[in-house]
């Protein structure tokens, strides 16, 4: 299992054609994710006092035990 934070963005990840850096390499590995056949995954939106952010939790399909 592989859990990534800070994946939202502030919102700027859906934004398809927002310059954000850091959003632009989120959007990237999202796509990522969603080619590869070897992983499950899922974006969690969280919402505090700081604004709206997300973390993304990815399981590996048939990994060594």
């Amino acid at each position: 299992m592989i859990v990534v934070d800070n994946v939202v963005r502030g919102g700027a990840l859906i934004e398809a054609d927002g310059q954000d850096p850091g959003a632009q390499g989120m959007r990237r590995f999202h796509e990522l994710l969603a080619g590869d056949t070897r992983v499950s995954a899922t974006t969690i939106q969280t919402v505090g006092s700081k604004g709206y952010d997300g973390l993304t939790v990815v399981l590996i399909e048939g990994g060594q035990r």
